[in-house]
Parts: C-alpha cells; sequence; structure tokens
C-alpha cells in the first residue's frame, strides 16, 4: 500500500498475474475493470503505453498528478493482467513523494484504490490496515489522512479523445492542454 495524491492505493507487479489476482479477490473487484498502472516518469510510461501525440500532451500538463491516460499497450505489457480490455493500459504519474520514491525503485505497479470495490477509501494508513490486514504485505504510510479526488480518467483509444470519468482535472482544462 502507497500514499498518492488522491488516495492510498494497493498494488503489485504487474507482470506477475498472481500477485494482480490477488487485488481482485481482496478488493472484490470485478475483473472487467481495469488495474490502472502508476509510473515514476513519462518515460517510464512511454516503455508501457502508446500515448500518441494527446497522450504527451496531457502528460506534460498534468503529471505529476491526477490523471489517468486509458492507451494502448506496447508490447511490454502485453501479456500483464490488469482485468478489462488487454488491448488498453490506464498509466498514471502520481504527484507525492512517497510514492514516485516507491516507483522510482520498483518500476511501474498496477495500483487501485484502497477500498472494497465499490466502498469509501479510507483515508489513514490505520483504516486501510483494517480493512486489508494481512492480504497487504507491506504499507507504506503518510503522517496526514489522504482525502484527495480522484484522478480523471482520460480514454485515448478512440478517435475522440472522451473522459470516462471527471476528477480533479476538469474536462475544460483537458480540452485546452489538447487544443495546445
Amino acid at each position: 500500500m502507497i500514499p498518492t495524491d488522491t488516495v492510498y492505493g494497493i498494488g503489485t507487479r504487474p507482470d506477475l498475474p498472481e500477485a494482480t489476482a490477488r487485488i481482485f479477490q481482496a478488493k472484490q473487484r470485478p475483473w472487467d475493470l481495469e488495474l490502472p498502472v502508476l509510473v515514476p516518469s513519462l518515460e517510464a510510461a512511454t516503455g508501457i503505453a502508446q500515448l500518441g501525440v494527446a497522450g504527451r500532451l496531457a502528460a506534460r500538463a498534468f503529471w505529476p498528478g491526477p490523471l489517468t491516460l486509458v492507451v494502448r499497450r506496447t508490447s511490454a505489457g502485453a501479456g500483464w493482467d490488469l482485468g478489462g480490455d488487454p488491448a488498453t493500459i490506464g498509466v498514471r504519474m502520481p504527484d507525492h513523494p512517497k510514492a514516485l520514491a516507491v516507483l522510482e525503485r520498483t518500476g511501474p505497479l498496477a495500483v487501485t484504490s484502497a477500498n472494497i470495490s465499490g466502498g469509501p477509501t479510507p483515508g489513514t494508513c490505520e483504516e486501510v490496515a483494517g480493512l486489508f490486514g494481512d492480504a497487504v504485505v507491506a504499507y507504506v504510510c503518510d503522517l496526514d489522512p489522504l482525502a484527495g479526488s480522484p484522478s480523471t480518467v482520460l480514454d485515448l483509444t478512440g478517435i475522440e479523445p472522451r473522459i470516462l470519468r471527471e476528477g480533479s482535472i476538469s474536462a475544460a482544462a483537458i480540452s485546452a492542454a489538447l487544443a495546445r
């Protein structure tokens, strides 16, 4: 578990199907909801995700920060069992020093909010530990509670960009960034 700029997240290496399956099981998450992947840099993102021009514009405008980009996978992530569409991947670079420090050491991690699917996300490390216990092997905690808004999710797999979830970043701000 790691703190991010939005909420606490639980995660694992995306290339280990047994590990990603444990996240789906612990969260009671439906398999059709793809696990997003957090990255430490734009360079790391381009290794696993085909960002294209729109993705690079959005990433440069809002990363690190609360924007998840849904794009086509590169061959490096093609075999990862993240649920959802096996041809796409959601990538994000969080704006939190502890999350970035972990990601610098581990590389990309499949990370999703630390809650039971559909339920509220606890704001403190203690609350997350009470929810998941031994199902989470390592806890990286923040001293202060996290109370961020969820990330905005931008789908760039179609002809036109489409917001799947408006979160911390408004549709207007995304439109402005993509118009550059």
